[in-house]
């Protein structure tokens, strides 16, 4: 009775075998090329930015301090991004103090109040298509809106960071409201029907569970967002952004000059790009571009950071 047993069992487990080879050989393939694209991508991006470090390794080279604290200027030798580091600080907090709230704050009514209706759903079908619109977009709406509409500019009629950041808190917001949705959507159901099994209100809850459990989703999109916007150069150019020379090189605390003309990081870049001397449009312009990505790279890292000490402080 064993041997017709075993005879039975391996009578049926062959085609399963079978099977389960053929699988895992599809599936070893699809891992294998998934890995060779990934180590194709990153050759490539080691093969960029080691051209653009080493483009740029004499302008660190020879004079690493004066690079940060010159404005800019008709030669390469004596020009440096003071205004441009300037000008991208004050556009991530006034993208951070429009955008962050407002998304935030939209989120909110549209997953726990706004109801159900073709309403909400159109909205939040509009609202998914917003964040894939191409920025150049955006800077025509800036320049409509912000710029010509309500006059946010300069006393000589250029661009200002006030008008620039509301521009980049516009393109971000969209992003910012879905990455908020779906981390108060991924807010486990228990934990709200605890909190209203002991009485507590609807805000009670959204304000010390829900948003406590989505803080890492919330942070990590918010921030991500800002470094979008610190590297967005296409709407910047469309409201009318400084990419000549600037006289003034003011303090960092100087908060006027949200309403006075500026530049940024991305503008800097692009004025350097086309210029003819190769000062510029190698060596000063590589440098400049290893600054902004490590910008960008230390706003990633802090959404990093924030987000492991908010899920650990929720696991605890």
């Amino acid at each position: 009775m064993n041997i017709s047993s075993a005879s039975h069992s391996d009578q049926y487990s062959k085609p399963f075998d079978g099977l389960e080879r053929k699988f895992e050989w599809r599936g070893h393939l699809f891992r294998w090329s998934l890995l060779l694209a990934l180590l194709f991508t990153l050759l490539v991006l080691i093969v960029l930015m080691g051209q653009v470090v080493y483009d740029g390794r004499n302008v660190f080279i020879s004079r690493f301090a004066d690079f940060f604290t010159q404005g800019l200027g008709s030669k390469p030798e004596l020009s440096g991004i003071a205004q441009g580091l300037r000008g991208t600080f004050y556009l991530c907090v006034i993208v951070a103090v429009v955008a962050f709230p407002l998304g935030i704050g939209a989120a909110i009514y549209l997953e726990e109040y706004a109801p159900k209706t073709r309403v909400t759903t159109f909205i939040d079908i509009n609202i998914r298509n917003l964040a894939g619109v191409p920025s150049v977009v955006y800077g025509i709406l800036g320049l409509t809106i912000f710029v010509n509409g309500w006059g946010v500019s300069s006393i000589t009629g250029g661009s200002t960071p006030l008008a620039a950041g509301l521009t980049l808190s516009a393109l971000v917001l969209p992003v910012i409201i879905i990455t908020a949705a779906e981390a108060l959507r991924a807010v486990p159901q228990t934990l709200k029907e605890g909190a209203y099994g002991v009485g507590a209100t609807q805000w009670e809850v959204i304000r010390d569970h829900q948003l406590p459990y989505a803080a890492p989703g919330i942070l990590t999109g918010t921030l991500l967002s800002v470094a979008r916007a610190a590297g967005e150069a296409a709407p910047l150019i469309l409201v009318g952004t400084t990419t000549g020379f600037l006289t003034n090189v003011p303090a960092w605390w100087d908060v006027s000059q949200i309403r006075e003309r500026f530049t940024a990081m991305p503008i800097v870049i692009t004025t350097w790009a086309r210029q003819p001397q190769e000062g510029f449009k190698v060596d000063a312009a590589a440098a400049a571009i290893v600054v902004l990505i490590l910008f960008v790279v230390l706003l990633n890292s802090i959404a990093i950071l924030l987000r492991n000490r908010y899920e650990n402080k929720r696991e605890a």
